[in-house]
């Protein structure tokens, strides 16, 4: 049996990150940030922790050199990664992963599924701050775990 692959997952970092972000993040094969950075020494830190980072756009981004959408495969699972959500579920996609909202998501639309790892920084609606993982197996079968940062 092949070990799944780990990525760790955050959005809505806004300029602060937690002091503990660099141990949640341990074992990650790679790390998806889904935008809203705002300063990019952010990524700067985030990018000693090892794994290969994945960065979308997001609103309160200014750097126009990321992009707004990524879309890419793992293990036979297509995802399109982007901050905020579409209003219509992306074709040709198994799961859609995005910020913006600042609520932790885990839904099954259409055929899709979307993942939201919360708010590392200002968590809406009563949620804690988060972060998740969501491994993958070598079949393609999906684990999402949301973190909570309190």
């Amino acid at each position: 049996m092949t070990k799944p692959l780990r990525i760790f997952v955050l959005a809505d970092t806004h300029d602060r990150l937690p002091e503990n972000i660099s141990i949640l993040a341990e074992g990650a094969d790679e790390i998806w940030h889904l935008g809203d950075v705002c300063a990019e020494h952010i990524l700067d830190e985030i990018r000693t922790f090892g794994p290969p980072l994945t960065i979308v756009r997001g609103n309160c981004d200014s750097n126009n050199d990321w992009p707004l959408v990524v879309d890419l495969a793992r293990d036979g699972v297509k995802f399109h990664l982007q901050h905020i959500p579409a209003e219509r579920t992306p074709e040709n996609v198994d799961v859609v992963l995005h910020g913006h909202t600042h609520v932790p998501r885990n839904e099954k639309r259409a055929g899709v599924l979307f993942l939201n790892p919360g708010c590392v920084t200002r968590p809406n609606c009563g949620a804690a701050p988060s972060v998740a993982w969501l491994e993958i197996s070598g079949d393609g079968k999906l684990n999402w775990k949301l973190k909570s940062l309190c």
